[in-house]
């Protein structure tokens, strides 16, 4: 008889973060682009990244007019340099773990500033013969 190799789940190193939503009601957690998405109540509000920078920590889904509050509240924030309408933290940053833990927070606790309702997928159309 063959052994049969199960292939473990790798956890992404971040994990922790998303776990104080995952109680949510509304919370959902898809893969996006090699990194982790949260969805609340249908709204994209975090990611989290784990690779080279500036894609090593966390993104906080939110429109450019929620910027200069969010960055009022945290300084360690900063316009992520290819995703501009988002805001982002680095695992390297010194306060990465309370800054993100206290984004988290109030994700969880609903704050009108972070997420955003995803665009509808585009269907694909099909040709006819």
């Amino acid at each position: 008889m063959k052994d049969i190799a199960f292939k473990a789940k790798k956890q992404h190193p971040l994990e922790w973060l998303l776990e104080p939503l995952e109680d949510h009601p509304g919370y959902l957690r898809r893969k996006m682009f090699g990194s982790e998405a949260a969805y609340l109540n249908g709204k994209l509000t975090l990611a989290i990244t784990d690779g080279d920078e500036p894609w090593n920590g966390l993104l906080i889904v939110t429109s450019r007019e929620h910027h200069p509050s969010l960055m009022a509240s945290w300084k360690q924030l900063k316009s992520h340099p290819v995703l501009g309408k988002w805001l982002y933290i680095s695992q390297n940053n010194p306060a990465f773990e309370k800054v993100a833990t206290a984004v988290v927070e109030c994700v969880r606790r609903g704050d009108e500033r972070i997420g955003v309702e995803p665009k509808p997928k585009k269907r694909k159309r099909v040709a006819k013969k």
